[in-house]
């Protein structure tokens, strides 16, 4: 029979996970899955749990804005990003109401770990951290912060932080070779683009990893149940793959919200400024 401590600690870190579920992004079927087709996230959760301290999640992503114009607003958070961050918080906000100590999530904000390969300046990705971080402060999202490059690497060019956490911390390059009648030049470098994405992405993952070895780790891709990672949705969106940082936010006309690309929003809504910028579109 299980002890007093160990069903607390067991209903607490189930009943944490059941905020989460709402919310899984995934490109499975729709079917409700079960708690305990988590094991991973369970496991972890109840770490904190039994500890009696904050469940720490950490997230990859909100790494810079799209620099296709079609698809974003300009190179700064904009109301997508404030929905979302707003979201992140409430879901700490409910956890600590079932898990005194609460909850935080690290935001691994990782722009400058593509920059050079996505084509972003680092200044933008600078001035996008920034802004987020700016957002967290000033709307009062205690239970937020965010983790970059500088944070890890400090003042070092970022071409040198590149190459250090690729030198450290991204596998080996994998095959690249060209499969018969896909030798054109722009192939070759279209593969060669999405390899090295990938390669830094693992690279960035294991190095979050180490700096926050405990943490539940989520995503903002699609991810498998059962799978380390969890993936998490923002917002609505038409599918499970569209974030803020390559969409724009849309306020329907019965004031809930969607993401979808900047072109297509403008076909739908009115441009609604604030602080001076672009920050969404609206319908009616």
């Amino acid at each position: 029979m299980a002890t007093a401590p160990d069903t607390h600690i067991t209903s607490t870190s189930a009943a944490i996970l059941g905020l989460l579920l709402p919310h899984h992004r995934t490109a499975e079927p729709a079917a409700p899955a079960p708690l305990t087709a988590f094991p991973h996230q369970l496991r972890r959760i109840a770490d904190f749990v039994r500890r009696g301290a904050p469940v720490v999640f950490t997230l990859p992503g909100f790494p810079c804005k799209s620099p296709n114009p079609a698809k974003v607003l300009g190179h700064l958070p904009d109301q997508g990003e404030r929905l979302s961050l707003g979201f992140l918080h409430r879901l700490c906000t409910d956890i600590e109401r079932i898990h005194p100590p609460g909850a935080r999530i690290v935001i691994c904000s990782d722009g400058h770990v593509f920059g050079d390969v996505i084509h972003v300046p680092d200044p933008h990705i600078d001035a996008y951290a920034d802004e987020l971080r700016g957002l967290i402060t000033g709307l009062g999202l205690t239970s937020l912060s965010v983790f970059d490059l500088r944070d890890v690497l400090g003042d070092l060019p970022y071409d040198r932080k590149r190459a250090h956490i690729h030198r450290h911390h991204a596998p080996s390059v994998e095959d690249t070779a060209d499969l018969p009648g896909t030798r054109s030049a722009l192939q070759r470098a279209c593969r060669q683009r999405a390899y090295g994405v990938l390669q830094r992405s693992r690279a960035w993952g294991a190095l979050i990893a180490e700096h926050h070895p405990a943490a539940v780790r989520l995503s903002i891709h699609p991810q498998p149940i059962g799978a380390a990672k969890f993936g998490i949705r923002l917002l609505d969106a038409p599918d499970a793959w569209t974030t803020p940082w390559h969409s724009a936010a849309l306020q329907r006309a019965d004031g809930t919200w969607t993401l979808m690309p900047r072109a297509r929003a403008a076909q739908l809504g009115r441009l609604v400024t604030a602080d001076g910028r672009p920050s969404h579109f609206r319908q009616g």
